[in-house]
């Protein structure tokens, strides 16, 4: 059989399979046992073990785990409600100002935890009842939860850039420098449409009616957050300043956030610590699970010529090489409507990685295009997760409002890509300003 039919049975069972209601990592593990089995014998099947355990023994996997866990910690206290409360006080009397505190404190606390779903949970079970009780429609509230959500996936410190960096084997420090600017960047598209929003609807009054604070109450409310921002400031300080490895700094943030929770917000209980570690622990198997599966399932591509095949067939397409990044662009956006993005990258990146490289784009600035591609597909059905977490904390805001809430957010992630086409530079400049070009 040709590697390109090849290929396309191989993509149809994986979808069947998946669809079937079996988890990714076991989907991946049956359709790549089925055709080595098939088209490369049974003995082919004595090294799926080796393979397996070869994809997950890497000390940069270590970091995985321990984002993990110091997300965890954050989110097992009170640091995202205090997070939202703290922006809600300074920037009360901007016009549209508490959808810019939820989409401000989303964005922080994103980048605390590196959990979509969690802060949409976290930030939403506060800001969505007070930006109703305020007048606010139920699909402004819910829709900026939901995509202020997927900043975390993006701004760093970042689960899915690492997953990234180890499937493609670039550098974890430079993929995070990449997503520094372009995370700023969607952030503020997200509240220049917020702001833009609440004036269109003629709300801009309403803030003038919120409630009032003072200097005091402002000020007195910052020790809460501010040491876990510190925390991310000095991690990201050891990363780039050459200090640690990414598994090390990993390891002094996850015990900093234990210790934090434990000062600030008081978690002596050892349940509670027992929950974050649990959790933790579920998450991290998870993902490593679907890294190990994924190995095993490119091997079978490779070991069938079927990605060599589609990097040749594409290769010597005569097109533009935007058309390619479009059709490429596509193909992620359409895989993120149905899988999880760590998925995604596993299963594309490293078929994608030689192709967008021979067309002479940059891997760290593709980088930022595949996650956020992957952001859309977090609030986008069928398998949009942000919408059914939303839904599950405000059970009386359909998942249609839910949706159309949504939609100006993803309008905002498709110009941030048109914008990083237009200006390489968003993605490309700080790694190359700190780091150095890389070779």
């Amino acid at each position: 059989m040709e590697p390109l039919t090849l290929g396309l049975l191989v993509a149809l069972a994986t979808v069947i399979v998946l669809f079937s209601g079996v988890s990714v990592a076991i989907g991946l593990l049956i359709v790549a046992t089925l055709f080595l089995w098939i088209f490369d014998g049974p003995r082919s099947l004595t090294a799926l073990p080796e393979l397996f355990y070869a994809e997950l023994n890497s000390f940069a996997l270590l970091s995985i785990p321990m984002f993990i866990i110091m997300g965890a910690a954050i989110a097992s206290t009170r640091a995202g409600p205090d997070l939202y409360e703290a922006l809600e006080r300074w920037l009360t009397k901007v016009p549209g100002g508490l959808v810019v505190s939820n989409l401000g404190a989303c964005a922080l606390f994103a980048a605390m935890s590196g959990s979509s779903p969690a802060t949409c949970a976290a930030i939403g079970k506060m800001g969505i009842p007070e930006m109703r009780r305020r007048g606010y429609p139920p699909e402004v509230a819910a829709g900026s939860i939901a995509a202020g959500g997927t900043l975390g996936i993006l701004i760093p410190p970042s689960v899915t850039m690492i997953v990234y960096g180890i499937a493609t084997e670039t550098s974890i420090g430079r993929l995070f420098l990449a997503g520094v600017l372009p995370g700023l960047l969607l952030t503020l598209l997200f509240i220049l449409w917020a702001i833009f929003d609440t004036w269109r609807r003629g709300a801009a009054s309403a803030a003038l009616a919120s409630a009032s604070y003072t200097w005091r109450q402002r000020i007195e409310i910052l020790p809460r957050v501010l040491p876990f921002l510190a925390i991310i400031a000095g991690v990201l300080y050891a990363l780039y300043g050459g200090i640690a490895t990414p598994s090390e700094t990993a390891a002094v943030g996850a015990l900093l956030c234990i210790f934090a929770a434990i000062v600030i917000y008081r978690m002596f209980n050892g349940r509670d610590l027992w929950i974050v570690l649990r959790d933790s622990t579920r998450e991290s198997v998870m993902i490593l699970f679907i890294i190990g599966a994924a190995g095993v399932f490119s091997f079978m591509l490779s070991s069938l010529f079927v990605t060599q095949s589609v990097a040749q067939w594409i290769a010597a397409l005569e097109v533009n090489r935007w058309v390619l990044m479009g059709v490429i662009n596509l193909f992620l956006l359409v895989a993120g409507f149905f899988l999880p993005p760590v998925a995604v990258i596993l299963m594309s990146a490293p078929i994608l990685l030689p192709i967008i490289t021979s067309a002479g784009f940059d891997p760290y600035w593709f980088a930022v295009i595949v996650t956020i591609n992957m952001e859309i597909g977090l609030i986008t059905p069928p398998v949009g997760l942000n919408l059914y977490v939303i839904n599950g904390i405000a059970p009386d805001i359909s998942l249609k409002q839910v949706l159309w809430g949504s939609m100006p957010f993803v309008g905002c992630m498709i110009l941030a890509i048109v914008l990083m086409c237009l200006f390489p530079g968003l993605a490309t400049w700080l790694p190359e300003a700190v780091m150095g070009v890389a070779l």
